[in-house]
């Protein structure tokens, strides 16, 4: 039976109805609002949006259309907005440590706003990597009627007859320092590099977690892909409007959407299309929003079973506008799903099953961006998850076109990741060696920073397999080579990384799951127990509440 106007305004009518309600009937009448938008449900349209960077800049006007969308279908839009961190400019420098924070002040700002204005519904825009999670994490904590849409990718630039990214920017600092690259030559790659609005253009992570909440079943089928100034992207900005009305109507909400079968689903096609090592941090972050249970196991589990089929940059050769030209996310879910990889019974917001969202699609056969699940580029997914003594509560590596699997070398130890991207531009890095980038973690760095600037410099110094890289911190969806992540616990919480030295041998073993920190049993516990924290680094402010509240990454880094 369809719902009355009174069942969809029944959290709206707290600010809306009855005659203690004047004051409040007053100053919404001061934004433009009409006694007959007031009788409708109220719909929040978060975005954001801002001129901070290119992911974000054009989310104003994606919410102009939501709302006509919202309108279209009997409700009464408001807008409001967000922060949003780019970590492109943040990298490499103390400002990378406000992006993860970010995700927290983002679900928490948009929670608020929900529940202060009492809406009714909401649809929530983001454009870049912590912004996604950060709408993710309000959307499952609020658990009122939402959709969620994506601001879309970025085009590639043009350099030299070829595609090229902001990838390519960070690895060419590394070509230049080694003599590898002209001055001139990076200067004319930094100005076309980024031709316009949209985010990183590869499976970066604003691009993975697109795709995960495409599979999570939270945003229209086949919106992740198409690009920020596509024509196209204005009849999705319009459906989302017009679906969260009939999520209203229809009494679904997140909770009915975000299942263990949804996560299992978004973990599948992660690990199938060579997502970033950070949709491991994101996911786990709102499965706890969600009080759906997910762990680090669950990954490298669903891992092994899943075929890497996607072949997207940066560990393959196709940027984001390739794999919507060749069908978009959902030929991935289709391919996973006839290959009974992906639970089809998982309801989306659509109000049917993901496998009846795909009923109709097939894959293209005259495209190589997606391959056949019996011809596949890897047998197994591209994240592993590794333990052992360096690593007792796990570490994460992305296997996506790496060529080697095992590693033993010496410890190249530093305190903080200027240091080590300092030694890797002046060539005191040597093949061979393990770099560990130690105090980076969500509590000590605080704010777990990725190392895009220290994996971009070794990549284009040639390193890319030739050194390894650990730490207890992160790294960008664009970052590629021997690089192992995530290390819990971290150093700041008194991990068996702290008391590494200069010269320790250490192994890596990507079949075996290991990572190994060849110190005799009875000399780490020995180290262990000299050890002391440090200082904080941050008193007060925002950090500093951040450091005292954030958990271990490998619960997802979320605040307690």
């Amino acid at each position: 039976m369809a719902r009355t106007t009174a069942d969809l305004t029944r959290r709206s009518a707290a600010v809306t109805e009855g005659p203690a309600r004047a004051p409040h009937r007053a100053m919404l009448r001061a934004t433009g609002l009409t006694d007959e938008d007031l009788r409708k449900p109220l719909i929040g349209v978060a975005s954001s949006w801002n001129e901070v960077t290119p992911c974000n800049l054009h989310l104003n006007v994606l919410a102009r259309h939501v709302k006509d969308g919202v309108r279209a279908a009997g409700g009464t839009p408001i807008e409001f907005t967000t922060i949003a961190v780019s970590d492109a400019i943040a990298m490499g420098h103390e400002g990378m440590k406000a992006s993860l924070v970010s995700r927290e002040v983002i679900a928490d700002s948009v929670e608020l706003m929900v529940r202060a204005e009492a809406f009714d519904g909401l649809v929530a825009i983001a454009g870049c990597d912590k912004s996604l999670p950060g709408m993710m994490l309000a959307i499952a904590r609020l658990n009122v009627p939402a959709v969620f849409l994506y601001g879309g990718t970025i085009m590639p630039g043009r350099f030299d007859g070829r595609d090229v990214t902001i990838v390519d920017v960070f690895e060419a600092v590394g070509k230049y320092a080694r003599g590898q690259m002209t001055a001139e030559e990076l200067y004319r790659l930094e100005c076309v590099a980024c031709p316009g609005a949209g985010s990183c253009g590869g499976m970066y992570t604003a691009n993975t977690m697109a795709s995960c909440v495409e599979a999570l079943g939270m945003s229209l089928p086949g919106s992740a892909s198409i690009p920020a100034l596509d024509p196209r992207r204005v009849e999705v900005c319009r459906a989302a409007g017009e679906a969260v009305m009939r999520l209203l109507r229809d009494g679904i909400r997140p909770s009915d959407i975000l299942t263990r079968e949804a996560f299992e689903n978004a973990i599948v096609t992660l690990v199938a299309m060579g997502g970033s090592t950070n949709g491991v941090l994101h996911l786990l972050a709102i499965a706890r929003e969600a009080g759906v249970p997910l762990e680090l196991a669950d990954f490298d589990r669903i891992a092994r079973r899943t075929p890497h089929i996607a072949d997207m940059h940066p560990g393959g050769r196709y940027m984001m506008v390739d794999l919507d030209r060749a069908g978009g996310v959902a030929i991935v879910l289709r391919e996973l799903l006839e290959g009974g990889l992906l639970r089809g019974g998982a309801l989306t917001v659509t109000g049917k099953t993901i496998a009846e969202n795909l009923r109709e699609l097939r894959r293209p056969e005259d495209q190589d961006v997606v391959r056949p699940l019996s011809r596949p580029i890897a047998p197994s997914g591209t994240l592993a998850v590794l333990s052992g003594t360096l690593a007792p509560e796990g570490a994460v590596i992305k296997t996506a076109g790496l060529h080697r699997q095992t590693f033993r070398g010496p410890a190249r130890v530093f305190e903080r990741e200027e240091d080590a991207f300092d030694a890797v531009v002046h060539g005191r890095v040597s093949p061979g060696d393990v770099v560990v980038i130690r105090y980076e973690g969500p509590r000590g760095g605080p704010g777990m920073r990725e190392m895009l600037a220290v994996t971009g410099a070794l990549y284009g110094a040639g390193l890319g397999e030739e050194v390894a890289l650990i730490t207890d911190g992160r790294f960008s969806g664009g970052s590629h080579g021997f690089v192992i992540g995530h290390v819990a616990p971290e150093a700041a919480h008194g991990g068996p990384i702290a008391a590494v030295r200069d010269g320790d041998t250490i192994s890596i073993d990507i079949p075996n799951r290991r990572l190994d920190l060849e110190v005799p049993a009875g000399e780490l516990e020995a180290r262990l127990r000299a050890w002391t924290p440090p200082e904080p680094r941050y008193r007060t402010g925002a950090l500093a509440k951040y450091a005292t509240l954030v958990s271990s990454a490998a619960h997802g880094a979320v605040c307690r």
